[in-house]
């Protein structure tokens, strides 16, 4: 299977060149290499791979700056999706989209989780630009799969761990301040990639969620990493009264992978065995990298 990875070096993107360039024929792209803003970098993209299947991973995720970077934000998040399905569209491609939890307002009672087909409510400009994508995929093509996920971390570029582990291994024994409001999934881009793959034959299509099982708080999901790890810290939970952002950020970013267990093809566990399995397999490479960070 010819496959077309846009997004390729990003936390997901990495995590599927990896895994399916063992099986398959791969085109991996990223920016600048392939502007899914420009209808033409898109089309000549397409041209040369004649892909199966395209799995966009590429977005403009600075949810905060996308409050002040708007028409960034929405031509990768909404422009760039449309161009993607058109070209897939013409030769029959499969087109495998990523999109996100902001897409809900977030505002129900916790733990009550989102379905795939509940109403959709996004408060921030990135949530608004990507259910603009989302909406430009089920427009444009036939044979689509968009996978709503939530909470994304991997071995591979920034992510909340990452951000937690410096913060720990910079001052252990300060006082840092963690959201405990918000409740979420923490997923590892690499479970979503094994998801990704039972996706790849044309089937099963539309909107699907695609989150680790079970929850918790920002500030749980800290303290547990960190616990794995054996890092010392000392967090302290807030409110987000207490640390405001230019973005709203849903209160519950709770995901119910509804439609692939139904289906019987989810591949998610609880948020705390992927941990567990990504501490064993990255622990002393995140500890080297943060260091050297730290030292820099």
């Amino acid at each position: 299977m010819k496959i077309l990875i846009i997004g390729s070096g990003g936390q997901l993107g990495t995590d599927c060149v990896k895994l399916f360039g063992q099986d398959h024929q791969l085109f991996p792209v990223d920016y600048p290499s392939i502007d899914i803003g420009q209808q033409e970098s898109v089309q000549r993209c397409f041209e040369t791979s004649t892909p199966d299947v395209v799995i966009n991973c590429a977005a403009y995720t600075a949810v905060d700056k996308c409050e002040t970077e708007r028409d960034a934000a929405w031509l990768i998040n909404s422009t760039g999706p449309k161009y993607i399905a058109k070209a897939a569209a013409n030769i029959g491609a499969r087109v495998i989209h990523i999109s996100t939890d902001y897409v809900f307002d977030g505002m129900r009672t916790v733990p009550q989780p989102y379905l795939e087909n509940d109403q959709v409510n996004p408060l921030s400009e990135y949530g608004k630009s990507k259910l603009s994508g989302e909406r430009a995929i089920t427009e444009h093509c036939e044979d689509y799969a968009i996978l709503r996920t939530a909470w994304l971390y991997s071995g591979y570029g920034q992510n909340f761990l990452k951000t937690m582990l410096r913060l720990a291994l910079s001052d252990p024994g300060r006082n840092f301040t963690i959201v405990n409001d918000q409740f979420g999934s923490l997923t590892w881009s690499y479970t979503l990639t094994k998801q990704i793959e039972q996706l790849l034959e044309p089937g099963l299509t539309g909107i699907m969620h695609t989150t680790a099982d079970g929850y918790s708080s920002w500030y749980e999901a800290a303290c547990y990493f960190l616990e794995r790890m054996d890092i010392p810290h000392a967090f302290v939970p807030c409110t987000t009264i207490d640390y405001p952002t230019p973005a709203h950020r849903p209160a519950n970013s709770i995901l119910k992978n509804n439609v692939l267990e139904n289906a019987g093809l989810s591949v998610f566990k609880s948020w705390q065995e992927d941990v567990d399995q990504f501490v064993g397999e990255f622990k002393d490479a995140l500890i080297k990298e943060v260091k050297q960070q730290l030292q820099s």
